[in-house]
């Protein structure tokens, strides 16, 4: 449990160093890890992602094996998937993203209140970088 414990504080490094004329506005907390002791090499990891006013992520693509489920705990998300549409999720609503997903928006709907998920990953136990932003 100690290993998978670190391996979420690993996780808090989701939101990766921006360019200099993009600030960082997201604050990712890990919230939870384990093994799951009926399928081998599996994890379940969860996080807490928390946007200011306005705040967003740039574009990035999570880890190859990593099956998302995001659940907005308070707020308003805008949210673009593949290429699915952009979609804004608001509290008590949830999306999912599939293995090796491109999550082109990630954003606060609101400019004016903050906003909060929860992003729960099921996903190789070895993956511990779990978002890679995209090239510029």
């Amino acid at each position: 449990m100690t290993r998978l414990l670190a391996a979420a504080a690993a996780i808090s490094l989701l939101v990766t160093a921006a360019t200099a004329d993009e600030a960082i506005t997201a604050k990712i907390t890990p919230t939870f890890a384990a093994a799951i002791p009926n399928i081998s090499g599996k994890s379940l990891k969860a996080v807490t992602v928390e946007y200011g006013p306005g705040g967003s992520s740039g574009s990035h693509t999570h880890a190859k094996s990593a099956f998302i489920w995001a659940y907005v705990l308070d707020g308003a998300f805008r949210s673009k998937v593949d290429d699915g549409p952009e979609r804004i999720y608001r509290k008590g609503e949830f999306w999912i993203e599939q293995p090796g997903a491109h999550h082109g928006v990630s954003a606060n709907a609101s400019a004016t209140e903050p906003a909060k998920l929860l992003a729960v990953f099921v996903v190789d136990t070895d993956d511990t970088n779990l978002t890679v932003p995209d090239k510029r």
